[in-house]
């Protein structure tokens, strides 16, 4: 029984969905939201703050800013809560309510950013805010997910052992693209693992991060307007560009069969099952990391009203039956590995 005082201790790491009953392919998604925070960011937030106390830029007068879509701006707020830190997240009106909410209710300001920049789009301008801010107050301090390497050795050292240890036989592995923080550490710990595995980034429709051309995006989390600093693409073996008019369709879909994830849970489900139908398949074991629930979508992605003034009422159409001819299932889940208990010295 886990018994914890600060709240950034506890994640579930071993808990996996699988898919195949509800798309057709044999393909197993991580569950990162099943913390404190919600979602996969509490362990990049945790790895820079805790990286930033080692090197001892953390003072009683700082206050921790950082641009953020949502999430890490959660993780970021509970943390800053928790240890007794000010924090400030800059973000932007895609940012949904309840996670705008959810930091203020931890005690962070949050300030909202209402232009986009000509050609950094909304991040531009909240990158602008932020330089701006730290030029002029010297108290606060720039975690700077995009550009610091905590956030990427955070998933090199957990994210990734943890999907090593649950399959031992992984051959793909889908990661969704934002700061890439995840996708670099994953893909860097994966290259140097005993056996190669195939790594597929998934990113959005709009999005630069991979050459794209820019588009008008809605659904925060994944995709960038700028290309991220962290990203590496020699580690990368294929992308995946996704629609959002298909990311609402698969996070319906799991709905449906009673799984509410976030939106870039979507963006990855729904990239991955494209590549597989495209691919074959048959008897490798892929996984797909999902890094948030959805909870915090109910306003926007799972809200009707929202989906069809943006995207059309086809979007939310019936599945087509799944063919089992078409989609081969693969082979079967791994026996759950038993948990060890730790000591802590």
């Amino acid at each position: 029984m886990p018994v914890i005082s600060a709240p950034y201790a506890f994640n579930e790491e071993e808990l996996y969905v699988d898919l195949r009953s509800i798309f057709g392919h044999s393909l197993f998604l991580k569950c990162e939201g099943f913390n404190f925070a919600g979602s996969i960011k509490l362990k990049a937030a945790t790895e820079m703050v805790e990286s930033a106390e080692r090197a001892g830029d953390l003072r009683p007068e700082t206050t921790l800013v950082e641009s953020s879509s949502g999430n890490l701006g959660v993780a970021l707020s509970m943390i800053a809560a928790s240890k007794g830190y000010r924090f400030l997240c800059v973000t932007d009106s895609r940012c949904n309510l309840a996670t705008r909410l959810m930091m203020e209710a931890l005690g962070s300001q949050v300030h909202v950013v209402a232009d986009q920049e000509s050609n950094g789009g909304f991040l531009g301008a909240r990158l602008a805010y932020i330089r701006s801010l730290c030029a002029s107050d010297e108290r606060c301090l720039w975690l700077s997910q995009y550009t610091n390497p905590s956030n990427w050795q955070a998933h090199y050292r957990r994210t990734a052992p943890a999907i090593a240890r649950a399959f031992p036989r992984l051959d793909l592995l889908f990661v969704g693209a934002g700061t890439t923080g995840t996708l670099m550490g994953c893909a860097r710990y994966f290259r140097e693992w005993n056996r190669p595995v195939r790594i597929i980034a998934v990113d959005s429709v709009g999005s630069v991060t991979f050459g794209g051309t820019p588009g008008h995006r809605m659904i925060p989390g994944l995709g960038m307007s700028v290309q991220p600093p962290l990203l590496d693409e020699s580690y990368v073996d294929d992308v995946v560009q996704v629609e959002e008019a298909d990311t609402i369709r698969a996070c319906h879909r799991l709905a449906k069969r009673g799984f509410v994830f976030g939106g870039s849970t979507g963006t990855v489900v729904s990239g991955a099952t494209d590549w597989l139908t495209r691919h074959e398949a048959l008897g490798r074991t892929a996984v797909a990391i999902a890094p948030d629930l959805g909870e915090r979508y109910l306003d926007t992605v799972y809200h009707d009203n929202w989906v069809q003034d943006l995207y059309g009422e086809d979007v939310l159409a019936p599945d087509p039956p799944l063919d089992a001819d078409v989609a081969p299932l693969g082979p079967t889940p791994p026996e759950p590995q038993p948990r060890r208990r730790r000591h802590d010295a």
